[in-house]
C-alpha cells in the first residue's frame, strides 16, 4: 500500500539525453590513469583530498579509492561552491557554503571538481585554501572546458577536455537531474531531435 503522503516524482525527461560523449569503461580508466599521475606527483607526501560537492562526489569516491591502491591514505573533506544555480551557464558569482573542517596549514592539498568552465569556481576556492594555510594546492579535473575560461586558471590534473558543451552524468547535474548516470553525455536542448 502507497501512503497518503506519498508523492510520485516528475519523470525525467530521457530523450535530453544524448549518446555517451565518455563511457563508463572510458571514465574508468581515465580515473586509473589520474591517480597513478596524482600519486607519483605527490610522491609519497600526505594530501588532503578536498572534493567540491556536490558533483565532484563521484569522481572523487573513484579517485580516491584508486589512489589507496597505490599507498595513498588521503584526508578527506569537502567544500561545497557553486556559481551555476539551475541554469546551464556560470553566473560568475561563486559562493562558498560549505567550508572545509580539517586543519590546512602546512598541508598539501589535492582540491577536485567535477569540470571547469569559467574557472572561477576553482579560482576561488584555491586562493580560500591557501589563505587557510594550505602549503598547496593542486586541482584535479574530471572534465575541462579551455574554451569558457575567464580566468588565468590551469588545473595540474584534467581528465577528458571537452568542446563548449553542457554534459551530464557521473556525477553532473541539470537542475538536480542525471548525476546517477555511469557515463557523461551531453544535454539536448528542449525540443531537440
Amino acid at each position: 500500500m502507497i501512503p497518503d503522503n506519498f508523492s510520485t516524482p516528475t519523470p525525467e525527461p530521457a530523450d535530453r539525453v544524448g549518446r555517451p560523449m565518455f563511457s563508463e569503461l572510458q571514465i574508468q580508466r581515465r580515473t586509473s590513469q589520474l591517480a597513478r599521475e596524482i600519486a607519483d606527483d605527490f610522491d609519497g607526501r600526505e594530501m588532503v583530498v578536498i572534493a567540491v560537492l556536490k558533483g565532484a562526489f563521484v569522481f572523487a569516491a573513484d579517485l580516491i579509492r584508486r589512489l589507496n591502491k597505490l599507498g595513498a591514505k588521503p584526508m578527506i573533506d569537502f567544500i561545497h561552491a557553486a556559481s551555476y544555480g539551475s541554469g546551464t551557464v556560470s553566473s560568475g558569482k561563486v559562493a562558498i557554503s560549505h567550508d572545509v573542517t580539517i586543519p590546512l596549514v602546512g598541508r598539501d592539498v589535492l582540491l577536485i571538481d567535477d569540470i571547469i568552465d569559467s574557472g572561477r569556481t576553482l579560482a576561488k576556492i584555491r586562493d580560500h585554501l591557501l589563505e587557510k594555510g594550505a602549503a598547496s594546492v593542486k586541482c584535479c579535473a574530471l572534465l575541462d572546458k579551455p574554451s569558457r575560461r575567464e580566468v588565468n586558471f590551469t588545473p595540474e590534473f584534467v581528465g577528458f577536455r571537452i568542446p563548449d558543451r553542457f554534459v551530464v552524468g557521473y556525477g553532473l547535474d541539470y537542475d538536480e537531474r542525471y548525476r546517477y548516470l555511469p557515463y557523461i553525455t551531453d544535454l539536448k536542448a528542449e525540443g531537440d531531435p
